[in-house]
C-alpha cells in the first residue's frame, strides 16, 4: 500500500508539473502571439504610411514639372500681358513675372509705396504736398509668411497740387495700374481755377505674404 501510494503521488507530481509547463507554455503562446500579432499590424500601418508618402511625392514631382513648364512659358511670352515688350524698360515692360511680383508685392514695404507714390504722382505734372500713413513694418512682419496668404490692406493719404487735367490722369493712372489701388475718398478744392487745385486721396493698396510651405512628419501609431 505504502509503494502503492508512492506511485500515486508521484504520478500526481508529474501530473502537476506537466500541467503548469503546458499552462506557462500556453499563456506564453498567448502572449507571444499578441504581441507578434500586435507587431505586424504596426508594420502594415508603417508600411501603409509610406506607400501613400511614396505616391504624394510622385504626384508632386510630375506636379512640379508641369508648373516649372508653365511659368516659362509664362515669363516667355512676349509681348507680355499688358502689351508691352518683354526686354524693354518702359511702365508696361517686362516679363510676366516681374508684372505679377509689382501687382502684388509679397513683403511688406510702405517706404517703396510712397516711393512708388511719389513716381506717379510727379509722372502726371502735380506737385506733392504730402504722402501720410502709418508705417506698420513691425506689426507686419509677423505676418510675412502664411500657409493661407490672403491680400493684407496698406492704407494711405496723400495731397497734390496741379490741373484739374493732371488729377484726372493721375485717377485714371491709379486705376489702371499693375498694383492695384481702391480710393476710398477723394476730395478736390480750388484756392483759384482748375489749373491750380488741390487733391486729398484717400487709398489703399495691398501686399500679400508668402505661402509657407511645411514639410512635416507623422508618427504612425
Amino acid at each position: 500500500d505504502v509503494y502503492k501510494r508512492q506511485l500515486i503521488n508521484k504520478a500526481n507530481s508529474t501530473m502537476v508539473i506537466a500541467t503548469t509547463v503546458a499552462a506557462f507554455a500556453l499563456v506564453f503562446g498567448l502572449v507571444a502571439g499578441k504581441t507578434l500579432a500586435s507587431q505586424m499590424s504596426y508594420q502594415n500601418r508603417v508600411i501603409g504610411a509610406k506607400k501613400t508618402a511614396v505616391n504624394r511625392l510622385k504626384a508632386d514631382l510630375a506636379a512640379r514639372t508641369t508648373l516649372k513648364n508653365a511659368y516659362d512659358d509664362f515669363i516667355a511670352q512676349n509681348p507680355n500681358v499688358l502689351a508691352g515688350d518683354r526686354n524693354g524698360s518702359n511702365n508696361k515692360d517686362g516679363d510676366n513675372a516681374k508684372i505679377v511680383l509689382d501687382a502684388l508685392p509679397s513683403k511688406y514695404d510702405f517706404p517703396a509705396l510712397t516711393t512708388s507714390l511719389e513716381k506717379l504722382i510727379t509722372d502726371q505734372n502735380l506737385k506733392i504736398v504730402g504722402i501720410d500713413g502709418t508705417d506698420e513694418e513691425a506689426t507686419q512682419a509677423e505676418n510675412a509668411t502664411s500657409p493661407n496668404p490672403e491680400p493684407v490692406p496698406m492704407p494711405f493719404q496723400f495731397q497734390a497740387n496741379g490741373s484739374y487735367e493732371s488729377i484726372q490722369a493721375l485717377v485714371d493712372v491709379l486705376q489702371k495700374s499693375i498694383r492695384p489701388f481702391q480710393i476710398q475718398t477723394m476730395e478736390l478744392t480750388s484756392p483759384g481755377d482748375n489749373s491750380n487745385m488741390i487733391v486729398n486721396i484717400a487709398a489703399q493698396t495691398f501686399y500679400q505674404p508668402e505661402k509657407d510651405l511645411k514639410i512635416t512628419s507623422q508618427v504612425v501609431k
